[in-house]
C-alpha cells in the first residue's frame, strides 16, 4: 500500500469520527491496536496490512475501488443515500449541524458559497420556512410515503426541532463567508409556496400568506446583513466586529449550489445533490479545480455588501416586489373564494 493512500484513508476516517473521540481510540477499537500503534500508521511509519485496511473500509463505509483508483478523473465523494435518509426535520438538521460544528471547531475557518435560488442557511432564521422547504422536498420530489395524501398544516415548532437549526445558524454566522447571489435568488422558493397554494396542498390556504410574509422578513434581514457586511441572527444586535459577510451579485445565473470551506487543517466542497441532499469531497485536485471556477465567478460579479448601495438596494427591492406581488395574488384569490 502506498503511503499517500494510507494518508487519504486516515483523513477520511478523521472526518467520519465523532470529534469528541480521538483518532487513536476510534481506529484502535476497530483494529484492536494501542494508540501508539495507530499513530505509527497515521504518520506512515508502519503500513496498514490488507486485513487492517479491509476492516477500516468496512467499518467506515469507504470504497476500496475509489481509494486505489489512480486515474485523476476519479474522485471520492461522501453522500447520504436516500434509502438511509432520515426525512424528519430533526434528522436533517442534526446531520447538517454535525458538519458545521466540525468546521467551526477548527482554526481559521472560512466559507465561499454559490447560492442556487434558496439560501437555506439564512432561512434558518425563520423555522417555519425551513419546515415548509423540507416538507416540499420530501413530499413533492422524494415522494415520501408518509407525506402523500396529506395537506401541509401549520404546526408549532418544538424545541427539539428548532435546537439543531439554531446550532447550525450560530456556527454559520460565526464563520466569515463570501456569498454569490443571482437574479433568481429566492424566486423559486416563492414559486414553491404558490404551487402548494394553487394545488390546494395547504390545509389552511391562508398559510401561504403567512409563509410569504416570513420570506419577506428573511429577505429584509439578509439585506440588513449585507448593508453592514456582518452576519447576525434575526432580532439580535449586529456585532461590532467579526462575522464578516461579503455578498456578490452574479448578473447571470449560478449553475449550482456549492459551499467551499477552508480551515487551518482541511479544505473541501459540499455540492447540492438530489436538490436538498449534498455530496462532499476533500479531493485536492477536484477542490483546486472547483475553487478556481468559483473564484472566477466571484471575480466576474459585483460586490453588493458594505459598498455599492445603489445596486444592492435595486436587487433587494426587485426581490421584495416579487414577493409582495405573490402575497397580493394569494390574498385576491382568497377574497374571491
Amino acid at each position: 500500500m502506498q503511503k499517500d493512500h494510507q494518508a487519504v484513508i486516515f483523513e477520511i476516517i478523521k472526518r467520519k469520527i465523532n470529534k469528541t473521540e480521538s483518532l487513536g481510540d476510534a481506529v484502535g477499537e476497530v483494529l484492536s491496536l494501542s494508540q501508539d500503534a495507530v499513530y505509527r500508521r497515521y504518520r506512515g511509519e508502519t503500513l496498514l496490512t490488507i486485513y487492517e485496511l479491509e476492516k477500516l473500509c468496512a467499518h467506515y463505509s469507504i470504497s476500496m475501488d475509489a481509494l486505489f483508483e489512480s486515474n485523476d478523473c476519479k474522485v471520492i465523494f461522501d453522500f447520504q443515500p436516500l434509502g438511509n435518509f432520515d426525512y424528519t426535520l430533526e434528522g436533517y438538521m442534526e446531520t447538517m449541524a454535525a458538519g458545521f460544528k466540525q468546521i467551526k471547531a477548527q482554526k481559521g475557518s472560512k466559507l465561499m458559497l454559490s447560492i442556487n435560488n434558496t439560501h437555506f442557511l439564512q432561512l434558518l432564521n425563520f423555522p417555519h420556512l425551513v419546515r415548509f422547504k423540507l416538507y416540499f422536498w420530501a413530499r413533492t420530489y422524494l415522494n415520501v410515503k408518509e407525506y402523500q395524501g396529506k395537506q401541509f398544516a401549520h404546526q408549532k415548532i418544538t424545541e427539539a426541532t428548532i435546537t439543531p437549526g439554531w446550532e447550525i445558524l450560530r456556527a454559520y454566522i460565526s464563520i466569515p463567508s463570501k456569498e454569490l447571489f443571482d437574479p433568481d435568488f429566492f424566486r423559486g422558493f416563492t414559486r414553491e409556496i404558490l404551487y402548494y397554494f394553487n394545488a390546494r396542498l395547504f390545509e389552511d390556504p391562508s398559510y401561504a400568506v403567512f409563509l410569504l410574509g416570513h420570506l419577506l422578513q428573511c429577505v429584509s434581514h439578509i439585506k440588513e446583513q449585507a448593508s453592514i457586511g456582518r452576519k447576525f441572527i434575526v432580532k439580535t444586535a449586529p456585532p461590532a466586529n467579526g462575522n464578516e459577510y461579503e455578498v456578490y451579485l452574479n448578473d447571470t445565473l449560478n449553475g449550482s449550489a456549492s459551499t467551499y470551506y477552508k480551515t487551518g487543517e482541511h479544505e473541501g466542497f459540499y455540492m447540492a445533490h438530489n436538490i436538498m441532499n449534498t455530496i462532499h469531497t476533500t479531493d485536492k485536485n477536484y477542490v483546486s479545480d472547483s475553487l478556481n471556477v468559483l473564484e472566477r465567478q466571484f471575480a466576474n460579479s459585483s460586490m453588493i455588501s458594505g459598498v455599492n448601495e445603489k445596486e444592492r438596494n435595486n436587487f433587494f427591492h426587485k426581490l421584495e416586489i416579487s414577493i409582495k406581488k405573490a402575497i397580493a395574488q394569494v390574498e385576491l384569490e382568497l377574497m374571491e373564494e
